[in-house]
């Protein structure tokens, strides 16, 4: 068994980006390998082609290393519906509710799911590739742990640190990871990677060089910011911050930004399209000034459309279909749109009045539908996918739009990752811009939504190849954490 556990200072210090680039870099040598995350907390999510539901982070690592995304590769995944419980999806079915006050003791039978989702990985590939989750150092949670030092003790990963140095702080954040660590987890601790520097190397060498001497662990290497590199985030609102200009005018696009936003990376397609700016926003002047507005997907579906009004949010987007200025609504956004709402399992709210501006009532079912459609709008294909408790029945006739409703300038569907496909998003957006009035236009030579995700994961590629010691990082997957890596004081009470 080869295996690595790539671990973070914090939450989003790089650990996504570090191991996708990890996962292409051993594949472009031929190595079979896979990654994992024992559990991750997203709403970001994405359906496998057995339709398992796994974290978009994973499905992305699982294209970097040439291989088909699996539920064995998220086998446990935490969607939070509030701030205390979440929805346990486990090796990509839905499991149940995880409470907050479970959140260090309940997990043991996820734990035994994940070790053996792991094996069954190592079983099958050359090199397994984990991705931790926010920090090792969390010592409150070590006991019910089994996603970082709880992984890697169980199968004798070496782990490496990576730190955020655009955050500041990162030597003194390193150095407190390990020594709150026990010493057996120490054990385990085999070198540093420091992500995001801008500048010159040689003024950070000093010290790295003081780290290494007090940790006794080496540096790996120091990757660089990279620019236009994003992986499909497990926060709700990243988005990629694609800005180029095009001579066919601009096109401005405001994404509302829910508390329980899911698959937010719907989103990203839009951003990369030359001319077309994306804005997250709460802010009803900004939802009634965009030229395009859209209502994404959300977890709690009730809850957000009740914060929405709260907002005075309604009023800017039903002003906005009054005015014939184009609304766009996906998955939960969509059903926000209706007449009305339905729900005795999500929320246990009964029916809700929906914003009344697409035919259609929906209703919430136990079972979830978990499916990767495929369809076709003014004769452009579209691959999408499905992950929704809520169907929406149409109540009267409209014009249909991939499975949804358009009336008007107001468009619904159900379908997430409908955006990545080329044609039909630029033929879309036209269609938008002509009704929001602007001048924009498709660039003829824009990188299709796919090559750029390429790209990316190639250019991750790259600076392992180029910035880290990718010999040790070989010795390390080969041999292990060393025997002889020192106790640095005081460890874990």
């Amino acid at each position: 068994m080869s295996g690595l556990l790539v671990a973070g200072t914090t939450s989003d210090a790089g650990k996504s980006l570090v191991t996708a680039g990890i996962c292409r870099w051993l594949a472009r040598r031929g190595v079979q390998v896979a990654p994992f995350k024992a559990q991750n907390m997203s709403n970001n999510s994405m359906v496998c082609a057995d339709g398992a539901e796994i974290g978009r982070a994973q499905w992305v690592q699982a294209r970097a290393a040439g291989v088909e995304p699996e539920a064995a590769m998220n086998p446990v995944l935490l969607k939070p519906g509030s701030d205390r419980r979440s929805h346990v999806v486990a090796l990509g079915k839905p499991f149940g509710t995880l409470e907050a006050g479970e959140y260090a003791t309940g997990r043991a039978g996820l734990a035994e799911i994940a070790f053996g989702a792991f094996e069954d990985l190592s079983a099958r590939f050359d090199v397994v590739v984990c991705e931790g989750a926010g920090s090792p150092a969390e010592i409150n949670l070590r006991g019910g742990d089994y996603v970082n030092m709880g992984l890697a003790r169980r199968f004798g990963l070496p782990v490496l640190v990576v730190g955020d140095i655009d955050r500041g702080g990162v030597l003194a954040a390193m150095f407190g990871t390990l020594a709150l660590l026990s010493a057996e987890d120490q054990a385990l601790v085999a070198g540093w990677v420091v992500n995001k520097f801008r500048g010159d190397v040689g003024l950070l060498r000093p010290g790295l060089d003081s780290l290494e001497n007090v940790t006794g662990r080496p540096v790996l290497g120091v990757l660089p910011w990279l620019d236009r590199v994003w992986i499909d985030s497990e926060d709700a609102l990243a988005v990629a911050g694609w800005r180029r200009e095009t001579p066919g005018g601009r096109l401005g696009v405001a994404v509302v930004r829910f508390p329980r936003t899911s698959n937010a990376t719907d989103v990203d397609a839009l951003a990369a399209e030359p001319g077309v700016t994306v804005t997250l926003t709460a802010d009803p002047d900004v939802v009634a000034a965009a030229d395009v507005v859209v209502l994404p997907g959300s977890r709690a579906t009730v809850a957000d459309l009740a914060w929405l009004r709260e907002r005075g949010l309604d009023t800017a987007v039903t002003a906005r279909a009054a005015a014939g200025r184009p609304v766009l609504g996906i998955c939960g956004g969509y059903q926000m749109l209706t007449e009305s709402i339905v729900d005795e399992f999500e929320s246990g709210a009964g029916e809700v009045a929906g914003l009344g501006l697409l035919p259609g009532r929906v209703t919430f079912a136990a079972e979830k539908v978990l499916a990767r459609p495929a369809g076709t709008w003014r004769g452009h294909p579209v691959d999408a996918y499905e992950i929704h408790h809520g169907s929406v029945i149409a109540t009267t006739s409209a014009e249909s739009f991939l499975d949804g409703r358009r009336a008007g300038a107001v468009w619904g569907t159900m379908w997430h990752g409908a955006f990545e496909n080329d044609a039909f998003r630029r033929a879309w957006l036209t269609e938008a811009a002509a009704q929001a009035g602007t001048g924009w236009t498709p660039a003829p030579d824009a990188p299709g939504f796919g090559d750029l995700r390429e790209e990316m994961l190639d250019k991750l590629a790259d600076a392992v190849d180029e910035h880290l010691d990718t010999e040790l990082l070989r010795t390390l997957l080969d041999r292990g954490a060393p025997p002889d890596l020192p106790f640095v004081p005081p460890g874990a009470p």
